[in-house]
């Protein structure tokens, strides 16, 4: 059964990701790259770990794109973050994970992502967005810092996408429909601040086939009922041969077998 969407304002913007937040239905492979997981009573300590660091990488990127220091303290604090990036490359010892790799602290489909430029408490980038149920939806909770800035004092508009595109997708996975953004049309009602908590909703609306048609919207959290942001768009499953083909790390339904790692 379809449920119509609500019919746009005559002002809008329309941007289409070309990826998306969430992932189709395969089963997580217990091994993601290859090598042997480590074991559940590990992976806690080690996602915060990875988080600790990513919430010191954020402090540091805030307080770069914030300074006011002449240029002759810059380039000395460019010095020492060379030669500290310099030290601190050469203890992340071990293998660096591919491209197409799960990392190992990550639920992939549908759970923790610790890298997520969204949501990922172990990114730098991140700001990052808190997800929970809510009202037959997902809810989204955050505070954009100036590293996000677009105009002066306010969110660049990109990130109220990308905010939207990985809540409205995870709103699919809520329901067991994960799927990826076929298009994400978002109408800009005004300027959304910096340094501002800000409301998140995302909610399924109806499904025709395999797409399914999904609306968002960004407020203040402080006023959660004029909404700054909106978008409505149009996410799909794809087929489990597409799946495997996008995503080789995971399981394949159809066969129940372990990836395989390339040599």
């Amino acid at each position: 059964m379809n449920t119509p969407l609500t019919e746009p304002p005559t002002t809008q913007t329309t941007a289409t990701p070309t990826t998306a937040p969430t992932a189709p239905t395969p089963t997580p492979a217990p091994k993601h790259s290859g090598l042997p997981r480590p074991a559940e009573e590990d992976l806690e300590p080690l996602r915060a770990a990875t988080a600790a660091l990513g919430r010191d990488l954020r402090a540091l990127v805030e307080t770069a794109v914030r300074t006011t220091a002449p240029a002759e303290v810059l380039h000395a604090v460019a010095d020492d973050v060379r030669r500290l990036t310099g030290r601190l490359t050469g203890r992340l010892t071990g293998r660096l994970r591919r491209r197409s790799e799960i990392p190992d602290v990550d639920e992939f489909p549908g759970g923790t992502r610790m890298f997520s430029p969204v949501t990922g408490t172990g990114s730098p980038l991140a700001p990052p967005l808190r997800v929970t149920p809510a009202d037959g939806g997902l809810l989204g909770r955050c505070t954009l810092g100036i590293a996000h800035e677009g105009p002066p004092g306010y969110a660049h508009g990109g990130m109220s996408a990308m905010l939207l595109d990985e809540l409205m997708g995870r709103a699919c996975g809520a329901v067991g429909l994960h799927a990826m953004t076929v298009s994400l049309q978002v109408r800009y009602h005004r300027p959304v601040p910096v340094e501002t908590p800000l409301r998140l909703f995302a909610h399924v609306t109806g499904t025709e086939g395999r797409r399914i048609l999904v609306h968002g919207s960004v407020s203040l959290a402080a006023d959660p009922a004029v909404p700054a942001v909106t978008a409505d768009g149009v996410f799909v499953s794809p087929d489990p041969d597409r799946a495997h083909a996008l995503f080789p790390s995971l399981r394949d339904p159809r066969t129940d077998v372990p990836p395989v790692t390339p040599t």
